[in-house]
């Protein structure tokens, strides 16, 4: 016979490895792709925020120069009505202190790409500066007027110098000279020029914006497209994958799950490392059929009882310790073993052990092992066992007990404990011991039962 080695050379179809790794690779290379394809989604929608921004930034500059230059129309418009001091403190305040206009080009100055933008503010800011020249001069005119001292009044106020025409007016002329020069058509004239300034600025930005969100959007689409083709590869890479693993191994391992139940050997099928796992199975499952077989051969026999002795039990323990299979061991005491010999003799003790040994034999299978391990003890190894086991067992005992308990063809009424245990891979070495603890339990509870370790 041919060994798995011998066989495995023979052997033709995939391999799991190589395919894995061209799985791996084809994989690795697609990531790649997607990950390129979302750093430059990421780039085109960065590039849309900057210019989101940059709009938001720009519209916000030049509403603060907007704001600046009315701030001074406002409030030397209202001193040259009232005359009140606090609207002078208040221009000057905007002026020399909080410098909104000034701040707002400073601003500017920070953006990328804002030199045509610059140069409208810049003009903007040009002009409303020339512009406080006449405001300047309109305070000074009302200043006079109210005979208010000069040296209290702003520096800027205080350098101004009338001249021999305006200091000819009476008070009334110089008010009407002051309004004309604030309210007049001149200075609205320059106000619109300003507003205008500004206004061009928001249109090159919005030109601009526009222009650049434009350019993001056809690359962020274009980025998205191939996006979507990356993924419906990376969905039939899936399907492949799905249909490779379905034939390759799922459909195998369902194959030798079935010829495992049914105690066959394996079908050479699915991937090369499969069909020689099947062939090595098939090797060892031989061998294993073999050594079992001659394993029941040379078991030895109870010489009262004809079922196995303490030493066969013992050998199949450690033929079954390496087992991948269930094991259910059941240990069973005869109940006051010594009073029938006590009272009915020996021999009538032996014929007791007998009847054990010979309800052991009927009701198990003949794929369990029974065997007789002690004077008063016996035990059942049961393998292939599956979920309805324990009903089985449990029927069983209780079967066996009523038929001690009947006491006919001269034995005396007498009973049996059993403690059962399980094992969910081979002869554990707590597996005696869990079933020696059932045992006890049923004893203490009275004796002629059946317990199970999992139950307590």
């Amino acid at each position: 016979m041919e060994n798995a080695g011998e066989n495995g050379n023979k052997l033709k179809g995939t391999r799991i490895r190589t395919a894995n790794y061209l799985m791996i690779l084809a994989a690795s290379i697609l990531y790649l792709f997607i990950l390129y394809g979302m750093f430059q989604i990421s780039s085109q929608y960065n590039d849309l925020l900057r210019t989101t921004d940059k709009l938001v930034s720009c519209e916000e500059i030049a509403t603060n120069i907007a704001d600046g230059s009315n701030i001074l129309t406002e409030q030397v418009r209202l001193y040259v009505v009232t005359a009140e001091t606090e609207y002078m403190e208040a221009y000057f305040q905007e002026a020399n202190v909080d410098k909104k206009r000034e701040s707002a080009l400073e601003d500017l100055s920070k953006l990328p790409e804002a030199d045509e933008i610059h140069t409208y503010l810049q003009t903007a800011l040009g002009q409303s500066n020339e512009l406080m020249k006449s405001e300047i001069y309109a305070m000074r005119l009302v200043s006079e007027t109210k005979h208010y001292d000069i040296g209290t009044l702003p520096e800027e106020v205080q350098e101004i110098t009338l001249s021999k025409e305006d200091q000819a007016l009476d008070e009334d002329g110089k008010i009407q000279k002051a309004q004309e020069l604030v309210f007049g058509y001149e200075y609205r004239e320059s106000k619109e020029e300003i507003l205008d300034n500004i206004s061009n600025s928001l249109k090159v930005v919005l030109k601009e914006t526009k222009s650049e969100q434009e350019e993001s959007k056809a690359d962020l689409e274009k980025q998205l497209g191939i996006q979507r083709v990356e993924i419906s590869v990376l969905f039939v890479m899936n399907v492949i994958i799905f249909f490779f693993i379905t034939i390759l191994i799922v459909k195998p391992l369902q194959v030798y799950i079935r010829c495992i139940k049914d105690h066959k050997a394996l079908e050479i099928t699915g991937a090369y490392e499969f069909k020689y796992l099947a062939l090595t199975y098939n090797d060892i499952y031989e061998v294993n059929a073999a050594n079992e077989s001659m394993l029941r051969e040379r078991a030895e026999r109870d010489a009262l009882t004809g079922i196995l002795n303490r030493g066969a039990f013992d050998q199949i323990r450690l033929q079954l310790k390496a087992s991948p299979a269930a094991v259910c061991l059941l240990l069973i005491d005869v109940d006051v073993f010594k009073n029938i010999n006590d009272t009915y003799g020996h021999e009538m003790g032996d014929r007791a052990l007998k009847k054990v040994a010979e309800l052991l034999v009927k009701s198990f299978r003949s794929t369990d092992f029974q065997a007789r391990i002690g004077g008063d003890e016996f035990a059942v190894i049961m393998t292939e066992i599956n979920r309805s086991s324990k009903e089985i067992i449990t029927q069983k005992a209780k079967q066996m007990n009523e038929i001690l308990q009947e006491g006919k063809n001269g034995l005396p009424k007498f009973s049996l404990s059993i403690g059962v245990a399980f094992s969910k891979q081979g002869f554990d070495d707590g597996l005696y011991k869990r079933a020696d603890q059932a045992l006890y339990h049923v004893k203490e509870a009275g004796r002629c039962g059946c317990a199970f370790y999992e139950d307590l």
